[in-house]
Formats: structure tokens, C-alpha cells, sequence
């Protein structure tokens, strides 16, 4: 006689579910385990078994709910290390945090220049392409390249031969007109004496006179070709117009050049002293105008590209006579001695000129001013050993000073280093002895 089957279990062949499956519940957490059915299993009663399962879905809600609560209960105690109670955690966050190291710097009294910035490139006062006046053969080069040179050196030697031929020439010449000059002299004198005794027409003494001027002229003329023919010959000893450096050469020895020549031989370019010429504003002429228009010369330094290494100082000669006005900006000269050749033509500088020095400011680190989002802060050190933040005006910065125009005096104590770990009431110590930091152009 067939058992009925109990209700929540169904039969699988005698088997019961119950019976193979076992529940397990540890901390309120249930699972289910078992071993596998699908050997047992009477397909043919498979869609009973589903209908009966789906009907119950607050069977499933509840275990559900069971392993959140378990869940929520027990992750307190899992969160704390195995040798630590809820009463030692507690203790530990109550214990004060240890002081925060930084590196401190002292406001203080000083000055500050302001400069006005600008874009420049170096170019040489003077650049020079030597050219020939003659033509003919290059026989010698008397410089190397990029050998520094003075005003007067020899650098290029051409075939003086034919200009000297020409020199002889001319004075052969001259030396004939010379002896006809002295004849037609001779004849003028017998002439003004025969005229004088009314022995020859007048016509005849004012021809001759005509005659001796006109020979006169002709050794002009031949005293003109030779000073030429001397002037070639020195035309041929080709010697530096201006002291500088010479570039590389433009022609060899041996190549026939001509005065026509539209390339030069060789370039020579002055070093030392040297300009760069820079544009500024056109709204900050007034501040530089006045300077020059008085006779001052304001100090010009050249940085390099990085703006990291100042490479010279100078002044500032002129201003151009008028604004650009596609760009807005005034070009500017200024002369700086070049003695260690730091400065090289056509090399990009920046260039400050010096208008105005601010005495009597307090000044501090930039790495002390912090910019928030809505205000400028630095953290002031108090007696006590902590920070509070303080609101600051920054007013002018020069390399890597700032000047404070209201918000501190000398004498405050600021953090300029390790400031992401602090807050307000932080207390710090400091990673060593504090030291003045001076500003590099505070005076």
C-alpha cells in the first residue's frame, strides 16, 4: 500500500526530499545542501514539483531576509582584528593623532623690484657681409671659421697683378702728358712775348693759351687713373670692416669673384656688446617712457627660455617710434655686455625691465600661499604648536617671493611644505631648524 506524501516533501521512488536535503543555520545565516538528485529524480512528476515551488515565493523572501539580517549583525565584529575589543577601538580613536612634520618659513620684511616682462630674440648691433670691390682670383684666406677678429685684420687676398699693370699704365701716361704739357708751356711764353711786339695775331697766343689748359687737364685725368689703380690695389687686401666673429666661409681660394657678386665672402658679426630687442605692451609704454625721456636707462636682464638662469645684465638704449598693430606691443632695445659670449645672435630671451623697487613690504615664500576656490590662505603656525589658516592678499611675486599685502606682518610663521596633510587646529613639527629664507631679490 503507497504512503501518502507529506506535505512540503515529495517522493522521488521512496526517497523523500527531506530526507536528502539537510539544513544548516550558523549565525542565523541557511544553507542548502544536498546531494545530486538528477539521478533520482521521476521526470515524469518534474512539472509537478515546479508548480509546487512557485506557488510558495514567500518561502523564498524569507531566507533572503534571514541573510541580511545575519549579515548586518555580524560584520561589526568582523571588521575588528581577532586580538581587538569593541571598548579598544573605541579607545583608539580617541586617542589624539600624531603631529604632522612640515618645513616653516618666517614673514618678513624687505623689497621686491617689479619688472616688466617681455619676449625678446639677441641681435647683434652690428652684422656685416664683406663683399668685393674688384674683381679677380681669391688667392689667400687669412681667417678660420668662427675665429673672433678686429676691425682692420686682413681676411681675403685677391690677384693684385692686373690692377698693378694698370697703376703702370696710368703713370705712363701721366709722364707723357707731363712733357706736352711742359712744350705747350714753352710755345704759350714765346707767343705772349711775339704778341707783345705785335708780331703774331692775338688769335694765334689765345689758342695756345686754350692748348696749355687743356693739357692741364690731361694730367688730371691721368693722376685720376692712377689714384684709381692704387685704390684697386688695395681693394685686393680685403680686411674686416667691424670686430667681431667671422662665420663660415663663402668661397675658396681659387674661385674668380666679382664686385656684381650678390654672395658675399664671408659674415662677420659683432658679439660684444650685443642687443636683444623685445616687445612689451602697448598699455605699459607709460611706465618705461617717462624712464628714457628723463635720460635713465633701466636695467634689462635676459633669461633664458625656462626663465630658470639669468644669462646678462644691461640697459635699455631706445624704444621704437611706433606700436605694431597687428600685435598690440612696442619693440625695445636693449645693450648688454657680451664678454663670455652667453648670449648668441638670434637666440629667444626673455627680458625684464626694472621699473619700479618696492621697499618695506612683507614677504614670504610662495610656496606658503595656498589658492582655494574661493580665497588665498597660508597656514600660520601658532604658539601652541598648531596651524590655523589665515586669509592672505598677495601682491607682486618675484622669482619665488610673494609680497603680502594684508593678512600678515614680519615675524609670522607660515608652512611651505607638507601643507596636504593639514587642516585647521592640525598640530605640526618641524622637520628641522627653521631658517630664514631670504628671497633672492629682497634687499
Amino acid at each position: 500500500m503507497a504512503r501518502k506524501p507529506v506535505p512540503g516533501n515529495t517522493v522521488f521512488k521512496g526517497v523523500t526530499m527531506a530526507s536528502l536535503a539537510g539544513v544548516s543555520s550558523i549565525s542565523g545565516i541557511v544553507w542548502m545542501r544536498g546531494p545530486d538528485l538528477t539521478s533520482v529524480v521521476d521526470h515524469s512528476r518534474k512539472d509537478d514539483r515546479t508548480s509546487a515551488v512557485s506557488s510558495r515565493p514567500w518561502l523564498w523572501i524569507l531566507t533572503l531576509a534571514s541573510v541580511a539580517a545575519a549579515g548586518y549583525f555580524a560584520w561589526p565584529r568582523l571588521r575588528l582584528p581577532l586580538h581587538q575589543t569593541p571598548s579598544a577601538a573605541t579607545s583608539a580613536r580617541e586617542r589624539p593623532s600624531p603631529p604632522v612634520p612640515v618645513t616653516t618659513a618666517t614673514a618678513r620684511a624687505g623689497s621686491l623690484d617689479v619688472f616688466l616682462n617681455g619676449l625678446g630674440v639677441v641681435t647683434p648691433i652690428y652684422t656685416v657681409t664683406v663683399k668685393s670691390r674688384v674683381d679677380g682670383q681669391v688667392m689667400e684666406l687669412h681667417y678660420h671659421e668662427g675665429q673672433p677678429v678686429n676691425q682692420g685684420d686682413l681676411l681675403v687676398q685677391i690677384d693684385p697683378r692686373p690692377y698693378a699693370v694698370q697703376l703702370a699704365q696710368a703713370q705712363g701716361q701721366s709722364s707723357k702728358d707731363q712733357a706736352v704739357l711742359a712744350n705747350a708751356r714753352t710755345d704759350l711764353a714765346r707767343y705772349e712775348k711775339l704778341w707783345s711786339q705785335n708780331a703774331i695775331p692775338q688769335q694765334q697766343l689765345a689758342t695756345q693759351q686754350s692748348l696749355v689748359k687743356q693739357y692741364e687737364a690731361n694730367l688730371q685725368s691721368d693722376q685720376a687713373q692712377i689714384d684709381a689703380a692704387k685704390l684697386n690695389l688695395v681693394y685686393c687686401r680685403i680686411t674686416a670692416p667691424i670686430t667681431g666673429r667671422v662665420g663660415l666661409r663663402l668661397v675658396d681660394p681659387g674661385n674668380i669673384i666679382h664686385a656684381g657678386d650678390n654672395t658675399g665672402l664671408v659674415v662677420i658679426t659683432q658679439l660684444d656688446p650685443i642687443s636683444v630687442i623685445f616687445t612689451i605692451g602697448e598699455d605699459q609704454i607709460q611706465e618705461v617712457l617717462p624712464k628714457l625721456a628723463s635720460g635713465r636707462h633701466p636695467r634689462v636682464e635676459a633669461w633664458d627660455r625656462e626663465l630658470k638662469h639669468r644669462l646678462a645684465s644691461g640697459t635699455l638704449n631706445t624704444i621704437d617710434n611706433q606700436i605694431d598693430q597687428t600685435t598690440g606691443t612696442v619693440k625695445l632695445r636693449a645693450e648688454f655686455d657680451n664678454a663670455q659670449n652667453l648670449l648668441f645672435p638670434s637666440q629667444f630671451v626673455n627680458a625684464r625691465v626694472l621699473v619700479e623697487r618696492k621697499s618695506g613690504i612683507t614677504v614670504v615664500p610662495m610656496a606658503a600661499i595656498q589658492r582655494g576656490p574661493q580665497s588665498t590662505y597660508v597656514y600660520l603656525v601658532q604658539p601652541g604648536g598648531a596651524v590655523s589658516v589665515r586669509d592672505v592678499a598677495v601682491g607682486i611675486t618675484e622669482n619665488d617671493m610673494a609680497e603680502i599685502t594684508s593678512g600678515l606682518s614680519p615675524g609670522d610663521i607660515v608652512v611651505t611644505d607638507g601643507v596636504d596633510k593639514l587642516q585647521q587646529g592640525t598640530r605640526i613639527v618641524e622637520r628641522g631648524p627653521a631658517a630664514a629664507r631670504k628671497p633672492r631679490s629682497a634687499r
